[in-house]
C-alpha cells in the first residue's frame, strides 16, 4: 500500500505540472508553434536535407513556404533510405535508430517512418503521460493508478535491417517503455511482442482474465475481438463482471462512432471513452473533455502544422495555411514538420477545426479514401452520421463496412455499393437502405444533387457480409491486429471487389 501511495503522489505532481504547460501552449498557440519551428530548423540545418533546403536562411514562416517544398512518402523515400541504411544527418542530426514500418491501407507498398530519439521521447512517449493526465485532470476522483492498464498493439515484433530496427510503432514503444509503466500495464513485455496475432491472443487473455483491470487502450474494432474472446473463455455476461474497477477505453486509429453502442453492451456498464489522434508519423491530439468527441491539437510535441483547403488540394498550388489561418468547419489536408525527420510531409489525413480557442479538430477522413465518383463528395463523417441515424430507426448496429462507386454503363447511372457487416441485422433492410440514402441527402447537398430523379446516382446497392468476412480477409492478407483496416471509402473497387468475392464463396 505504501508503495501504491508514493506512486500516486508522483504521478499527481506530474499531472499537476503538464496540466500548466498545456494550459500554456492553449494560451499561446501561434508563439508555440513558431517556437517548434524554428527549433526544428535549427536542429536540423547541418543536415543534407537541411543544406539543400536551405534551413540556416530561413527567417520566417513565408521563407518555410518558399523554400521547403511538400512531400508525399514517396518524394522523401530516398532520403529515409539513406538513414534506414544507416547514414547520418540525412534529414534529422545523427543516427536514426528505429522506423515504424505502416503500409496505411491494407495492400500498399510499405512505408518506414523515422522514429527518432527525440520524437520518441518528446512525442509519443509525452503523449502517452499526457493521455492519463488530461483524463486523470478531468476525473480527480478516478482510480487509476490502482488498476492495470490493458493495452492491445498489433504484430510486436522488431526486425533487424541494416544497424536499424524496425516494426509497428507499437513495438517500439513497448520496447522503450521505462520500468513504472511496464508495472502497471498488462500483459507482459513478453507477450505484447509476440508476431502471430492468434497465438498472442491466447497469450493475452491468458493473463488479462486474472487481472484487475482499470483502463483499455487500443483501435476500437481490434479491441472488439478481445473482448469478446474474454467474455468466451471466462463464460461471463460481460466485461465488469470480470473488470468491475474498468473505468476508461483509450481509443484511436479509426472512427469510434460504429462501435459505441457496441461498447456499452458488451462491457455491461457506463464507461469513459477518451479519443486519440495517434500515428507512425506522430501523436497529434487527445481527447480533453469528457463526452465530446472533439481532441486539443497538441502544440508542443515537436510537431509543426500545416493545413490545405480540401478545396484546393488538388490544384498545382494549392492555398497552404498555418494555424494562424485555420477556420472552423472548413475540411483540412493536414500537413505536418517533425522532430523525427519529415518536413512538410503531406499525412494523408484530413480534418476540421471545430474551435480555435483552444484548438480543437476532428477528424474527417484521408485524403485518399471518400467517394468523388460523380461530383458527390461523400467523407466518412458523412457515411458514419447517416449510418447511425439509419441504425437507429431500424434496431441495427454494424461491426464494419465498406463503399465503393458502380461506374457508369451506356445510359444507366452510377451508384454507390456497400458491405454492411451487422451485429444485429435491421428488422426491415429496405427500410434500412432508404434510410441510409435519405439521411446522406439530408448530411450532404452534393450527394442529395445526383441523386435527382436517379439521373446520376442510382438508390445504394446493399450486401449483407456473412460474419467475420472483414476478419478473415484481414487474416488472408496477414494483416490482423494494430492499425490495419479496410477503407471505409474508396473511390475505386481494389477493396470491394475482393471482399464480395469472398462474400460469395460458399
Amino acid at each position: 500500500m505504501a508503495t501504491k501511495a508514493l506512486f500516486n503522489t508522483v504521478v499527481n505532481w506530474f499531472i499537476r505540472q503538464r496540466i500548466d504547460q498545456i494550459q500554456n501552449f492553449i494560451d499561446h498557440p501561434i508563439e508555440t508553434q513558431k517556437g517548434v519551428l524554428f527549433s526544428q530548423l535549427f536542429h536540423a540545418e547541418d543536415t543534407e536535407y537541411g543544406k539543400k533546403y536551405g534551413f540556416n536562411s530561413v527567417s520566417s514562416y513565408q521563407d518555410f513556404k518558399n523554400k521547403v517544398p511538400i512531400v508525399t512518402y514517396e518524394e522523401i523515400e530516398p532520403y529515409i533510405e539513406k538513414a534506414r541504411q544507416g547514414q547520418k544527418d540525412i534529414t534529422w542530426p545523427g543516427y536514426i535508430k528505429h522506423f515504424a514500418k505502416s503500409s496505411g491501407t491494407t495492400n500498399a507498398k510499405s512505408k518506414f517512418i523515422p522514429i527518432s530519439a527525440e520524437s520518441l521521447e518528446y512525442c509519443h512517449m509525452k503523449a502517452g503521460k499526457d493521455m492519463v493526465s488530461i483524463y486523470a485532470n478531468n476525473h480527480p476522483e478516478n482510480q487509476l493508478f490502482n488498476y492495470k492498464n490493458l493495452r492491445l498493439g498489433g504484430s510486436s515484433e522488431l526486425y533487424a535491417d541494416f544497424n536499424t530496427k524496425f516494426g509497428d510503432l507499437s513495438a517500439i514503444l513497448i520496447d522503450n517503455l521505462p520500468f513504472w509503466v511496464e508495472i502497471t500495464t498488462t500483459p507482459s513485455k513478453k507477450v505484447s511482442l509476440m508476431g502471430e496475432w492468434e497465438s498472442k491472443l491466447k497469450a493475452i487473455i491468458s493473463e488479462v482474465k486474472n487481472e484487475d483491470v482499470g483502463s483499455i487502450l487500443g483501435v476500437p474494432s481490434w479491441m472488439m475481438v478481445l473482448l469478446q474472446r474474454v467474455i468466451k473463455e471466462t463464460e461471463i455476461n460481460n466485461i465488469s463482471e470480470l473488470w468491475p474497477n474498468l473505468e476508461v477505453f483509450f481509443h484511436g486509429g479509426i472512427s469510434f462512432k460504429p462501435y459505441r453502442e457496441q461498447y456499452t453492451q458488451i462491457i455491461g456498464k457506463n464507461i469513459n471513452y477518451y479519443e486519440i489522434y495517434n500515428a507512425s508519423e506522430g501523436f497529434f491530439g487527445i481527447q480533453d473533455r469528457s463526452n465530446s468527441d472533439e481532441m486539443l491539437l497538441m502544440l508542443d510535441y515537436g510537431i509543426f502544422y500545416e493545413f490545405i483547403p480540401m478545396d484546393q488540394f488538388h490544384l498545382s498550388n494549392p492555398k497552404v495555411v498555418s494555424l494562424e489561418g485555420v477556420e472552423i468547419g472548413k475540411n483540412y489536408a493536414m500537413v505536418i514538420t517533425t522532430n523525427g525527420g519529415l518536413w512538410r510531409y503531406l499525412i494523408g489525413d484530413t480534418v476540421v477545426f471545430t474551435s480555435i480557442s483552444p484548438f480543437r479538430i476532428k477528424i474527417t477522413g484521408r485524403t485518399k479514401h471518400y467517394i468523388n465518383a460523380f461530383g458527390e463528395e461523400l467523407m466518412i463523417t458523412n457515411v458514419e452520421s447517416a449510418l447511425t441515424k439509419a441504425c437507429e430507426e431500424t434496431n441495427a448496429s454494424i461491426s464494419d463496412f465498406t463503399g465503393a462507386p458502380v461506374f457508369m454503363k451506356e445510359n444507366e447511372g452510377g451508384a454507390h455499393e456497400w458491405i454492411f457487416e451487422f451485429c444485429q441485422i435491421p428488422n426491415d433492410l429496405e427500410r434500412f437502405i432508404d434510410a441510409f440514402d435519405d439521411h446522406l441527402k439530408a448530411i450532404n447537398s452534393d450527394y442529395e444533387a445526383k441523386r435527382y430523379n436517379n439521373m446520376t446516382l442510382k438508390r445504394p446497392i446493399v450486401h449483407i457480409a456473412k460474419p467475420n468476412l472483414f476478419y478473415c480477409w484481414l487474416e488472408s492478407k496477414g494483416k490482423l491486429g494494430g492499425q490495419n483496416k479496410v477503407p471505409r471509402l474508396s473511390n475505386d473497387r481494389e477493396y470491394i471487389d475482393p471482399l464480395l468475392e469472398l462474400n460469395n464463396k460458399k
